[in-house]
């Protein structure tokens, strides 16, 4: 079914959430090393998410949703493989709100703690997304909570796209203006924040969407013209197991040149080049941006890239498996 346009959110509404949010998230270091660029041939910089408040981007387009709450608004429910959720439960903890989070029962123990440890209540579900929603419906038959999705919101799309605008503000402090900015994309929130905002700021700079090959809705979606709203991914970035949300692919088919993929063996190389040449902690999905540098050379060599490190919340029980021989996971198509 199309999207009308009156439902999406528009460029301004991310210089908005920007207001919104301001003193509540951080403003996030952009940075780069000289030895990743020698190895890609491209001179990158890195937005460090992952060094955002509850670990993970997330945190300004929850922050931006609960801003726009009904005032008599008590409690709030979502669902969310982990860095969503604990976004919205460490939201609505800052604002005295009840919060329940729905989490399929693969979501990593590491992000199940993270929800839990800032107060929310949790509910366990299936994998799909369809399992996700049909809990949540429960959720709100029970409490009458205010839903606040995790990526097809125009509240959450708004929020996301305030990392454009800090990475090009912080660009421009450097003296430069990006060729490429990339982002990693699941529910496509992100994306399509990002998207808007770069349209609205430098429009020359071309937006690229990065997701694994075990879970390429939107690739297939954007290349094809036709939304692809189910899946069954098979990936190690957790973040990004989610279909491209209704408003995220229109906005993305305005905004976005392309989307690529990439495979598992090249999320681990990327997270280990990561590790070991920035020093940064980063999840899986947040080095998907990287691997599709890596993989895809030609598209970014000798050009001025900015990457989004979306999250850093790792679960470090998985470290050995990450880097042990290849997994089923490994051989997704």
């Amino acid at each position: 079914m199309p999207t009308d346009r009156n439902d999406l959110p528009t460029s301004a509404e991310v210089f908005t959430a920007a207001q919104n949010i301001a003193g509540r998230v951080h403003r996030t270091p952009l940075i780069s090393s000289g030895q990743i660029n020698g190895i890609t041939g491209a001179n990158l910089w890195f937005k460090c998410e992952h060094l955002q408040k509850v670990g993970a981007f997330k945190a300004r387009g929850a922050s931006n949703a609960l801003t726009r709450l009904p005032p008599d608004t008590g409690r709030v429910a979502t669902h969310s493989s982990g860095n969503h959720g604990a976004a919205l439960a460490w939201a609505a903890a800052e604002r005295g709100l009840a919060c329940t989070v729905v989490m399929p029962e693969t979501a990593p123990a590491a992000k199940r703690a993270a929800v839990a440890g800032y107060g929310a209540e949790i509910v366990t579900c299936g994998s799909t997304l369809d399992d996700r929603e049909a809990a949540l419906e429960k959720v709100v038959a029970q409490t009458g909570a205010h839903v606040v999705p995790p990526f097809d919101d125009r509240r959450i799309i708004a929020g996301q796209g305030t990392v454009a605008l800090e990475i090009m503000q912080q660009c421009r402090e450097q003296g430069f203006t990006p060729d490429i900015v990339v982002a990693p994309v699941g529910g496509g929130g992100l994306l399509a924040g990002v998207g808007l905002a770069i349209a609205a700021l430098a429009p020359d700079v071309l937006v690229i969407g990065a997701e694994p090959a075990g879970a390429d809705d939107a690739q297939r979606s954007l290349r094809g013209g036709v939304h692809i709203s189910t899946q069954e991914p098979r990936t190690i970035a957790d973040g990004l197991r989610t279909t491209l949300g209704r408003r995220n692919y229109a906005i993305a088919r305005r905004t976005v040149r392309d989307v690529v993929t990439v495979s598992e063996r090249g999320i681990v190389n990327a997270m280990r080049l990561l590790w070991t040449r920035t020093k940064q902690l980063v999840e899986p999905s947040a080095a998907v941006p990287l691997a599709a540098v890596l993989e895809h050379g030609a598209r970014f060599r000798n050009k001025k890239v900015a990457l989004v490190l979306t999250g850093g919340n790792m679960d470090l029980d998985r470290v050995a498996e990450f880097f042990s021989e290849p997994s089923e996971e490994d051989e997704s198509p």
